[in-house]
């Protein structure tokens, strides 16, 4: 892909609009011909094509697009009434962030991916008995889906359901059920709703919302966003959440630089495939794209093949979609990472997935045209 003139550098920081009106489609033109030699630096690799692009598909919502390169430089597009301002609600984009927020309370001492439930919890929020398949499951299990909570309960979509009594409800639902922890991977809210409860009860705090407001405050991440879907005393915390475009990738490029994690280690587990040789009982990724990904504590790890190869898993583009076809994505790899930003209807996973496949090849091309204008 070509690579503007030093002329492109007034209108970089330009909207998008407004940039594509100057440029032409060519780049800032000059009569000037030593204006034509190449300049490096971030931000300097035409956007027009992929701009266009995106522009141009048929799609049935509004979406927001961001990317950003390594380098630093980024792009951003806003279809229709869709902003990177907009309040989306999350689905299971919140998996990722839930995930995360665990996982610092991990590397403070608060909580081990070790530990069990019924080290937090007591025989009334969790009536597990000794000895059961329930008994053996570890954080770890539960952050990467192999808990063999399989068996979902209505309460976590009730916003006036107690937000214990329904983890209790996730207990007596899967007591006489449950695979040996680590056996399966079953793609569900049931995981991360049980994790919570261990967190607010490691904690002592009145809910999982005042768990989350730690991370905030300790973090500076989504000052706006929040968990209070169905309601914020009983969240879904696997898919309650509401946020921005611009928090959301706040919180991406923080993660990708480790800015929040001491331990350098919890880093690499959550984005490894931690779902082993566990048979995969329950994956949307294989249902809806005929793909094979695997999962690590909160997040997919992307296999574009229909049968998992443990390449896949090398450097891998991690992410977490919603149901209502948002798509955020970071590419360990390059550094790029971006996000479709959209609240389609649910079910519509493959939808905003869709919207980022049909322009991936100039999404790459332009990162890797970034990668090479750099000083």
């Amino acid at each position: 892909m070509r690579c503007l003139s030093a002329r492109a550098l007034c209108t970089k920081w330009l909207p998008v609009h407004l940039w594509l009106a100057l440029v032409g489609g060519s780049g800032c033109g000059s009569t000037d011909p030593s204006d034509e030699s190449p300049v490096t630096g971030p931000g300097m690799c035409d956007t027009t094509a992929l701009t266009s692009r995106l522009q141009a598909l048929a799609t049935a919502e509004d979406f927001a697009f961001y990317v950003e390169s390594p380098t630093g430089a980024s792009l951003t597009v806003e279809r229709g009434a869709a902003t990177m301002e907009t309040a989306f609600e999350s689905a299971s984009t919140s998996k990722w962030v839930a995930a995360a927020t665990i996982l610092w309370l991990v590397d403070q001492g608060v909580l081990a991916l070790t530990d069990h439930p019924q080290d937090y919890l007591s025989d009334t929020q969790w009536p597990v008995a000794a000895g059961s398949a329930l008994s053996n499951i570890t954080l770890s299990h539960l952050l990467s889906f192999t808990s063999g909570l399989n068996e979902e309960v209505a309460c976590t979509n009730l916003p006036n359901s107690d937000f214990f009594t329904c983890v209790r409800n996730v207990a007596l639902r899967n007591a006489d059920s449950a695979p040996e922890p680590g056996t399966t991977f079953s793609y569900g809210s049931n995981h991360l709703q049980v994790a919570a409860a261990m967190a607010v009860a490691a904690t002592e705090h009145s809910g999982w919302s005042s768990v989350f407001d730690d991370f905030k405050r300790a973090t500076g991440l989504f000052p706006t966003s929040q968990f209070n879907l169905p309601s914020t005393t009983n969240p879904r915390v696997a898919g309650g959440m509401t946020w921005t475009a611009t928090e959301y990738i706040a919180f991406i490029r923080a993660y990708r630089d480790g800015d929040f994690y001491d331990d350098g280690a919890l880093l690499e587990q959550a984005r490894s495939n931690q779902v082993g040789n566990a048979s995969i009982a329950k994956s949307p990724a294989f249902a809806g794209l005929g793909e094979d990904w695997r999962y690590g504590y909160g997040q997919w790890l992307e296999c574009h093949s229909d049968t998992f190869e443990p390449s896949c898993a090398d450097e891998a583009t991690v992410s977490s979609p919603g149901a209502y076809g948002a798509y955020p994505w970071l590419a360990w790899s390059s550094g790029a990472f971006g996000i479709i930003a959209r609240q389609g209807n649910l079910g519509t996973f493959t939808e905003g997935y869709a919207i980022f496949d049909q322009a991936r090849d100039l999404v790459e091309e332009w990162i890797r045209c970034e990668a090479s204008a750099a000083p």
